[in-house]
C-alpha cells in the first residue's frame, strides 16, 4: 500500500505535552539522545526526528558514527535507510547529553549498566531515561530498570516497548508501541515526544509489564524458530506461541505486572511478531539451530545482537528464584548453552505430563 500523501503520516500527533517532576521541574521535551547506533537506535532517532524533535544519536564505535555522518545512512545496522542529515550523530558521551530533554536507551540489554555507568556523568538533571533495550541482565537476573535505578537513581525511568522491526519503524510503516511510565505526567510528555500518526505510542504506569514482556519473548521465539528448523509445523509454533505467552504472565505477575499489559502490545503483541517472521534475529537464529547449525557458527556471522540467546540464562535463574515453572525457556537456555541437543530439548516439553490449562496463570 502507497501513502497519497507520504509525508502526512509523520505529522506529529499533537504539540509536545508539559509536564512536571516531582521535583518542581517542567517544560516539554524538545531535545531528545538516542544511546545505541544499532538498528533499533538508528530507527528510533529517525522517528524521533520525524515527531519534530531535535535529535542526537550516539554510538560507542566511531566508525559507525563516521559512516553515518558520511553517508546519511547507517550501513552496518539498518542499510538503505536515507537518515535526515539534522539528526547529529556522535561518539561522544558529553556531546551527546549536553542539553538532552530525554535520553533513549537502546543499546543490548547486556551493556545498558556499563553505558549507563559511562553516561552517568554527563547524565542531564531529571531528563528521564527511555528503556529500550528488552533482556534480564546476566549475573544479576536483574530488569533493565533495576539496572538503571541503580546506576542513576535520581533518573526518571520509562519502558518503550511492542511490536516492532527497525527497518519498518525507520520507513515510517505503522507501528504500535507501550510505553510505560510510573509517572503519568511524564508518560503523556513522552508520548507526545515521540508520538506519529504512523508511530503510536500507547501510555502506561505498567513499568514491570512491559518489561517482562519484551525480555521473556526473546527467549521464546529462538523455540519457535527452532520448530520452523526441524519442519514440526503451524500446529506447534501456534502451541509455542500460547504456552509461551502464559510464561510470560506467570513471570510477569510474579513479579507485579498486570495480566493485561502481558496480554497487550508489550506482550502478546510483540511475541507474536518476534517469534513468526524471519525478520526477527531470535527466531532466525532459532530456525539456524533447528536446521542443525552451531550456535558459535551462526553468531560470528551476525553484527546485530540476538538478545534471547543471552537473556536465556538470567529468564530461566529469575524464574527459579520467583518459584515460575517455564519450561520452554528452560529448554531454550539448555539448548543455548550446550547442556541440550535440540532434539533433546524438543523432546523434554513433549513428554511433560499433561495437566489443566487452567493451572497455568
Amino acid at each position: 500500500m502507497r501513502l497519497s500523501n507520504p509525508e502526512e503520516i509523520f505529522l506529529p500527533l499533537e504539540p509536545p505535552k508539559l509536564f512536571r517532576h516531582k521535583g518542581g521541574m517542567s517544560g516539554t521535551i524538545e531535545t531528545i539522545t538516542v544511546l545505541g547506533g544499532g538498528a533499533w537506535g538508528t530507527a528510533l532517532a529517525q522517528t524521533a526526528h520525524r515527531a519534530g524533535r531535535a535529535v542526537t544519536l550516539w554510538a560507542r564505535a566511531p566508525e559507525v558514527i563516521r559512516k553515518i555522518t558520511e553517508t546519511r545512512e547507517n550501513p552496518d545496522y539498518l542499510p538503505n535507510i536515507p537518515l535526515d542529515p539534522r539528526i547529529r550523530a556522535t561518539s561522544d558521551m558529553a556531546q551527546a547529553l549536553s542539553g538532552a530533554q530525554a535520553v533513549l536507551v537502546v543499546c543490548p540489554a547486556q551493556a545498558v549498566r556499563s553505558v549507563l555507568t559511562t553516561a552517568s556523568d554527563h547524565w542531564p538533571a531529571m531528563a528521564p531515561a527511555v528503556l529500550c533495550a528488552k533482556g534480564v541482565e546476566q549475573g544479576t537476573m536483574a530488569l533493565m530498570g533495576e539496572v538503571c535505578a541503580t546506576v542513576l537513581p535520581s533518573a526518571p525511568i520509562a519502558v518503550l516497548s511492542g511490536p516492532t522491526f527497525a527497518k519498518e519503524v525507520a520507513e515510517g510503516r505503522p507501528t504500535a508501541v507501550t510505553l510505560a511510565c510510573t509517572d503519568p505526567l511524564l508518560a503523556e510528555a513522552l508520548v507526545a515526544a515521540l508520538g506519529t500518526r504512523s508511530f503510536r505510542p500507547y501510555a502506561s504506569t505498567d513499568v514491570i509489564g512491559a518489561e517482562v514482556g519484551g525480555a521473556v519473548k526473546n527467549v521464546l521465539a529462538i523455540a519457535c524458530g527452532v520448530v520452523e528448523g526441524l519442519g514440526l509445523g503451524d500446529n506447534a509454533r501456534a502451541a509455542l506461541l500460547t504456552r509461551g505467552l502464559a510464561e510470560i504472565i506467570r513471570l510477569g505477575r510474579s513479579l507485579g505486572a498486570r495480566p493485561e499489559t502481558l496480554s497487550g502490545l508489550s506482550g502478546m503483541g510483540d511475541l507474536i511478531l518476534t517469534a513468526t517472521s524471519m525478520q526477527s534475529r531470535n527466531y532466525s537464529l532459532g530456525q539456524a539451530l533447528g536446521t542443525g547449525r552451531r550456535l558459535d557458527a551462526i553468531l560470528a556471522e551476525r553484527k546485530s545482537v540476538a538478545e534471547g540467546v543471552f537473556s536465556a540464562s538470567a529468564v530461566v535463574a529469575l524464574a527459579r528464584e520467583m518459584a515460575v515453572d517455564m519450561p520452554i525457556c528452560q529448554a531454550v537456555n539448555a539448548l543455548v548453552t550446550g547442556a541440550m541437543t535440540v532434539t533433546d530439548a524438543v523432546d523434554s516439553l513433549l513428554s511433560r505430563p499433561l495437566r489443566p490449562e487452567s493451572d497455568d496463570v
